[in-house]
C-alpha cells in the first residue's frame, strides 16, 4: 500500500492536507485501487497509520488531488496509471518486495536502490 500526501505550501496542520492510500494486488485487480482517502484530521491519521506500519509515504500534490475524486474501493483512472506505476515501482524497490507475479527489471533486481555502480 502507498499513501500519497498533498501538503502544498500551506502551514502544517492547516486542515487542507489530503492523503490517499492506494493498493495494487495483481491477482485481485487489473489496476491499483484507492483504499482510503481523507482530508485534514483524517489525512493526518492515514499518514500516521502508514508511517507506524512502515508504509512509504510519497508527496505528490497533483496526483493526490486527482485521486481525491476517486471513490474508495475504485480503480484509479487511466490518466493516473503512469504516476502511480512510478510510485509503486519506487516503493517496491525501497522495500525490496514485489507482488506475486511481478518481478523487477534485471537492473533493479541487482541494484534495488537504483544506484550507479
Amino acid at each position: 500500500m502507498v499513501k500519497l500526501h498533498m501538503d502544498g505550501k500551506k502551514p502544517k496542520n492547516s486542515g487542507d492536507d489530503i492523503a490517499i492510500a492506494i493498493d495494487y494486488s495483481p491477482e485481485e485487480s487489473s489496476a491499483p485501487k484507492v483504499v482510503a482517502k481523507g482530508q485534514g484530521w483524517l489525512a493526518e491519521q492515514i499518514i500516521a497509520i502508514a508511517e507506524a506500519n512502515g508504509i512509504e509515504v510519497k508527496e505528490d500534490p497533483d496526483l493526490a488531488q486527482l485521486l481525491s475524486n476517486v471513490d474508495v474501493d475504485s480503480e484509479i483512472p487511466l490518466e493516473a496509471f503512469t504516476a502511480v506505476a512510478e510510485i509503486l515501482s519506487y516503493v517496491y524497490r525501497m522495500n525490496n518486495q514485489w507482488p506475486e507475479g511481478i518481478s523487477p527489471a534485471p537492473s533493479e533486481a541487482n541494484n534495488p536502490d537504483n544506484k550507479k555502480a
